[in-house]
């Protein structure tokens, strides 16, 4: 609301497939108003009561290097027929490495002691399309259990333990985005 009381509107926009994302965006953003539902002058519900979950016949996929939001290979999850969930983080019991090889990209494993939460995006597949696109992951990477912050079980990303052997651990960025920022490494 403007100062004088008028109301006014706010137009998100983003490439296609980002519906769930704007959605999101702008349930945040109406949130941090505090301004009621529309004119019926209800109030709007705990923010925190709002959850995205993966319907019945999907998948919870979560991804933490170039299939994330923006990334290039997102056109592949969205490809799949993917929805965006959520933005969450791991368990605090997993590492992230910086695999050798070009393009860079990061490898996730759980460890036993040591670890760090990861930020991770969650995405909802449809089950008849998560078999090919697991069979499209290429070694050394797999689907496989997460362990997400808040003690959900999803499938996602890791890396097999062999191929973080002599790795750089960016852990301490806390995911691959702060990574790549700091590093200017190209997306």
């Amino acid at each position: 609301m403007r100062a004088d009381g008028t109301p006014f509107g706010v137009t998100l926009i983003a490439p296609a497939g980002c519906d769930a994302a704007l959605a999101a965006l702008g349930r945040a953003f109406h949130a941090d108003t505090a301004l009621p539902l529309g004119a019926t002058g209800t109030a709007q519900p705990p923010l925190a009561a709002i959850s995205a979950r993966a319907a019945d016949n999907e998948i919870a996929v979560a991804v933490v290097g170039a299939h994330l939001s923006g990334m290039p290979l997102n056109r592949e999850l969205t490809s799949f027929g993917a929805r965006f969930l959520e933005e969450s983080a791991t368990a605090a019991d997993y590492r992230l490495f910086l695999l050798p090889g070009a393009p860079a990209k990061p490898g996730l494993i759980r460890v036993d002691a040591g670890g760090a939460a990861i930020a991770v995006e969650v995405w909802a597949l449809p089950a008849d399309e998560f078999g090919r696109f697991v069979a499209s992951v290429p070694p050394p990477l797999s689907i496989g259990t997460l362990a997400l912050a808040d003690g959900r079980k999803v499938k996602g990303f890791l890396a097999e333990a062999v191929a973080t052997q002599g790795a750089r651990d960016i852990s301490a960025f806390g995911g691959w985005r702060a990574f790549m920022a700091q590093a200017k490494l190209p997306a």
